[in-house]
Order: C-alpha cells, then sequence, then structure tokens
C-alpha cells in the first residue's frame, strides 16, 4: 500500500514525496500573493494549535497494465494551488536559511528541511508550466515567501509548525475516473464552482491516451477565456436552447444540469448504430486536417456542430463550447452593430429594411433593460441563433420577424415577464421544437402565430408600433 494511503498527512509528509506530479491538464496556478499572505495569516493564528488543518489534496495513483504494480507517479487532481503555494513557502525558507535571511537552531528542523530540499528541487526541475499566468504568479509568490519568512516575526517555531503540525486530508484513488468524481463531489459540497468547470473536469478525463499532448493546449486556451462570459454562454444561451429544443424547462443552469452537456466517448462507447454517423464525422473530420495537402492549400474543416446534437465527450466538447461562443458573441455583436436607419448585416446576411428596423427598436426602445425585457430579449436572441445553426442566413429577414412577433407576443400580453414567463412561453409555444424537426426554412416561416388583441405590458409603445406595421396588432 502506497504510503499516502493514510488519511491525513503533515506538509512535510506531502512535499518529501517523490512522486507528485501537476498533470498536463490542470489549470494555472493562479493564487496570488493575496491568497499567500492569507495562509501565512492563518499559520500565526492557529500556530499555538495542536494541528492545523489546510483542506483536501487528492490524488490520481497510476497503475501499470497489471492492476497490482503501481507506478512511480501521483497526479494531483485536487490541490494544486495549496500544494505548489506550500512548496514556494518551503522553498523560501530553505533559500533564506542558506543565506542567513532566517536563523534555525532545532536539530530536528534543519534535518527535516535538508531531506525536503532535494525533494523540493527534483519537483521543480521535472514539472513543466506551459502558462505565463503561472509563470509569473510563482514567481511573485516565492519572492513574497523569501521576503515573509526573513521577517524577523517569521520564527522557528513557525517553521516547526508548518512542517509538522499543518496537516492535510489526502485521498490516493487508483481510478482516474473516481478521483475526478471524487473532486466534483467535493466542490459541489464545499466552495461551488461554476458548472463550466465541472465540465472541464470531466472531459478532460475523456481524451483519449493519444491526444494526451492536446490536454495542456486546451486547459491553455480555456483558461485564457473569460469564466463570466463562459458561464453566460453555457446558462444564457447553450443550456436554452438545448433544453427547449427538447421541451424542457431551462431556467437555472447550475451544477445539478451539467449532464446536459455530457455525452459518448467514442473511444470508449459500443459500436451502437446511433454513434456511426458521430464517428464517421469525427475521423474524417481529422483525417481530412491532417493530410499533406492541407500544407498547400492551408484549409481546414471544422467538426459539423449543431446546438441539439449529442455531445461527443473529450476534445470535441472543448471545440464546441469554443465554435458556439465565438457564433453567439458574432450573432450579438451584428445585431449591436450599425446605427439607426441604416441596414443590418448579420452574418455577412444584409438584413432588409424591415428586420434591420426590428433590430434597431430593440436595441433602442427605453425599457429594454427592465429584467422581464432583458429576458424576453434573450428568448428572442435564442431562437435566432438556433435558427441560424440549423439553416445559416437562408431567408435571414424573415426568419428576424417571425421570431420577433413570437417572443415579444409574451411580452406584450404579460404585464410583468418572469424568468418562468419565459421559460413556459418557450416551452407551450415551441418554435425550437419546431426549428428542430424543420427541413426547411418555410417549415419555420410558415407557421402561424397568433394576432395581439390586448397589451397588458406598460411602456411599450415601439414594439406595439412595429407589431402594427407587421400586420399582428388588432
Amino acid at each position: 500500500m502506497h504510503r499516502l494511503n493514510q488519511k491525513i498527512i503533515s506538509v512535510a509528509d506531502l512535499l518529501a514525496t517523490p512522486e507528485l506530479r501537476i498533470p498536463a491538464y490542470q489549470r494555472p496556478y493562479k493564487w496570488t500573493q493575496k491568497n499567500l499572505n492569507d495562509l501565512l495569516a492563518d499559520l500565526r493564528r492557529y500556530r499555538d494549535k495542536s494541528a492545523y488543518r489546510l483542506g483536501t489534496v487528492v490524488f490520481h495513483h497510476h497503475y501499470g497494465d497489471q492492476e497490482s504494480k503501481p507506478t512511480d507517479t501521483l497526479d494531483i487532481v485536487d490541490g494544486q494551488q495549496r500544494t505548489l503555494t506550500l512548496l514556494l513557502l518551503v522553498k523560501a525558507i530553505l533559500v533564506e536559511r542558506k543565506q542567513d535571511g532566517i536563523k534555525l537552531v532545532r536539530e530536528d528542523v534543519n534535518k527535516k528541511l535538508d531531506l525536503l530540499a532535494p525533494q523540493i528541487d527534483a519537483f521543480m526541475e521535472r514539472q513543466t508550466f506551459n502558462s505565463d499566468i503561472s509563470h509569473h504568479n510563482l514567481h511573485q509568490n516565492f519572492l513574497a515567501a523569501r521576503r515573509a519568512v526573513s521577517q524577523s516575526s517569521f520564527s522557528e517555531e513557525d517553521v516547526y509548525f508548518l512542517l509538522n503540525d499543518c496537516q492535510l486530508v489526502c485521498f490516493v484513488l487508483k481510478d482516474v475516473s473516481e478521483a475526478f468524481q471524487f473532486f466534483d463531489s467535493q466542490n459541489a459540497r464545499g466552495r461551488d464552482l461554476d458548472p463550466h468547470d465541472l465540465l472541464k473536469a470531466f472531459h478532460l478525463r475523456e481524451f483519449s491516451e493519444a491526444e494526451a499532448d492536446l490536454k495542456a493546449i486546451t486547459v491553455s486556451h480555456w483558461e485564457s477565456l473569460d469564466s463570466t462570459a463562459l458561464s453566460n454562454t453555457f446558462a444564457n444561451y447553450l443550456y436554452r436552447i438545448r433544453q427547449w429544443a427538447e421541451g424542457k424547462s431551462a431556467q437555472h443552469f447550475n451544477k445539478n444540469k451539467v449532464a446536459v452537456f455530457k455525452g459518448v466517448n467514442l473511444d470508449s462507447i459500443g459500436v451502437y448504430p446511433y454513434t456511426e454517423s458521430l464517428r464517421i464525422a469525427h475521423y474524417f473530420v481529422d483525417d481530412y486536417n491532417s493530410q499533406y495537402q492541407r500544407q498547400i492549400d492551408r484549409q481546414k474543416m471544422r467538426f459539423p456542430f449543431h446546438l441539439d446534437q449529442m455531445v461527443i465527450n473529450g476534445r470535441r466538447f472543448f471545440e464546441m463550447i469554443n465554435y458556439y461562443q465565438q457564433l453567439i458573441c458574432q450573432v450579438i455583436d451584428d445585431e449591436h452593430h450599425g446605427s439607426n436607419g441604416k441596414q443590418i448585416t448579420l452574418m455577412g446576411a444584409v438584413l432588409d429594411e424591415r428586420a434591420s428596423t426590428i433590430i434597431h427598436v430593440l436595441n433602442n426602445y427605453p425599457s429594454r433593460y427592465r429584467t422581464g425585457d432583458k429576458y424576453i430579449r434573450n428568448l428572442f436572441d435564442c431562437a435566432l441563433i438556433y435558427y441560424i445553426d440549423k439553416f445559416g442566413t437562408q431567408d435571414i429577414s424573415a426568419a428576424v420577424e417571425k421570431l420577433f412577433v413570437w417572443a415579444y407576443g409574451c411580452r406584450l400580453q404579460m404585464q410583468v415577464v418572469q424568468l418562468a414567463t419565459m421559460d413556459n412561453h418557450a416551452r407551450e409555444n415551441n418554435l425550437f421544437k419546431l426549428i428542430k424537426n424543420a427541413i426547411h426554412p418555410v417549415d419555420v416561416l410558415n407557421h402561424p402565430l397568433e394576432t395581439i388583441k390586448n397589451v397588458k405590458g406598460t411602456k411599450l409603445d415601439a414594439i406595439v408600433g412595429l407589431f402594427k406595421e407587421l400586420k399582428y396588432y388588432e
């Protein structure tokens, strides 16, 4: 049994482990000097205690071809930020001790530091940090740690307390899926991670072994994305479109709903008929992009994603999210581009005068910033994005008219629009299902809509004017 299979270990025991490794799929080191200072403050606050718990560390213990023969590698699945910060702090103590910046007399403390020194150096030598964020934060925190431990207020007792009495709850799990599941559950019960963070952890472990080199690139790109923008993409667009297309409620996207974006692993799923089209597309795209002719024509084929398709776990998931984040941003940006009186260009297609007027009114009517009005605008944008995903810009001006009447008919008939109002309208008057099942744009454009007789909403004169012009107001 591995020596770290014990439940509670000291900081010294953790850092003395020669097998530690940060896998390529891990996020960059993002702890700042504030996090380091908070840790040091805790050490001072709890120094008189018999022990101080620093949290949990989860490892994946690699095994060889034979399950009974473990390798020498322990991947840090959860606890990377904390582990690296502790390592920097102890490294700073070692450096300052050598340079007489800190005086240590106790033989047991010096002996333990002597044992840790080569282990820490070996870890840093074999570890590769591909992110500029990691390099910056590691450097700054190391300098800050040196400043802290060289102060007269940092005593030998602090060093002893850090090495021996600061403890971590440690879990070493053989199966990587089990390790990530544990990581998910721990974070779900404690500090809430964003749903997209849990999806990141899930889909990274779904990479095939042959794609191991792509993990670092994928993580680097994912971490470069704005977290708020990612949350918005998932919660307000991708989740809602996928749910409404199935006739399901889509009010709140949270950690309990992430299964919506989990699908099939083409390497491990059985050879079922329903996966055949996914396999063909998956391997053909890769084969096309790898051919030597691409060095000449510089053409690159993207995977033919669809908003309502079954998710392909792993690499394709990240490609899909990147593609749709760009698509959504372009549609929204195009809608808000241009001044009144000028035709709007949407995804390269010039809208006719009436469709352009609709977009201008939606961008400018005075009460558009009310919560209910923003819900309806999101409903309209989701429907438009779904239409474009299905049919491109074919008959796009007519689609803008149809989707506007469908969405804003709800706004005119309701005095107050809540999240549930939008959700119910999407499901009960389900244009998303219509788009999903449509074969041709006319299947959507010829769908009959009810006219509006009584307007209950207030401060909507501009919207009412459009309904009158479109002959949908009695």
